[in-house]
């Protein structure tokens, strides 16, 4: 693995980002996907955000790219707020092979892959594309102008090796008001993203989802090893869990 040579942390600013969270249909799929130290939240909700950052100038190395993460909310493990629930990467499509370098020393699954985000008619559609084939399609009914501004800290856990480090990612986004998902389309059934994909009918976690014409992140700070990854009395990745 090639060894990134940018300082950490890093800044973005005033990305494009549609984050959507969303109760699975396969819900032991899901949690095979984490670490045995962890179990997922109670509610088994999946995270995603699809966001593009358009020119170099909104970062302080990264350079423009695209980006569609997502992964599993955890049991127990919080944001700095005590309240958030700390996520973890399960897949991770980046369309900067530099991003993609800085990304995997600290444990993410970075992966080639482009997202696209526009907004035509009071729809915004973000498709998450890998080696040119569409995997994700996400619709939702937006505002026209960013009236809510929120800022606070993500907690992001990663598997380093068999130890678990959880990075704060603080964050300030100008958020639409106005805000609906329409639908979640996972597109291809033979990529392993297919298993995290949305129960049917789709079951929104309002409270994790929005549209954000511009938000602004460190990108990561505040790491903290947390302990071994495949240790202690979790589960995630070995024990069936109930509904």
């Amino acid at each position: 693995m090639a060894t990134s040579n940018l300082a950490a942390p890093q800044l973005v600013l005033n990305s494009r980002m549609l984050y959507t969270s969303w109760i699975p249909e396969d819900l032991q799929a899901c949690a095979q996907l984490l670490p045995r130290a962890l179990d997922p939240a109670a509610n088994r909700a999946v995270y995603m955000n699809q966001y593009v950052v358009d020119s170099a100038e909104q970062t302080t190395g990264f350079g423009a790219y695209s980006l569609t993460y997502l992964g599993l909310d955890l049991l127990d493990l919080f944001a700095p707020d005590g309240v958030t629930p700390a996520r973890f990467f399960t897949h991770y499509f980046n369309s900067s092979e530099v991003m993609r370098e800085y990304a995997a020393e600290r444990g993410v699954p970075a992966a080639s892959g482009s997202t696209t985000l526009e907004v035509e008619g009071g729809i915004a559609t973000a498709t998450t594309s890998v080696d040119g084939r569409p995997i994700i399609r996400t619709r939702a009914q937006v505002g026209d102008t960013a009236d809510i501004v929120l800022g606070g800290h993500l907690r992001y856990v990663t598997r380093v090796g068999n130890r678990l480090i959880a990075g704060n990612y603080p964050y300030i986004g100008e958020l639409v008001s106005s805000f609906e998902v329409q639908s979640i389309e996972f597109l291809d059934a033979d990529h392993p993203v297919y298993a995290l994909r949305p129960a049917s009918p789709l079951n929104v976690v309002t409270g994790s989802s929005f549209y954000a014409p511009r938000d602004s992140f460190v990108y990561p700070g505040g790491e903290e090893d947390i302990g071994p990854a495949e240790g202690g009395g979790g589960g995630g990745g070995g024990h069936e869990h109930q509904a």
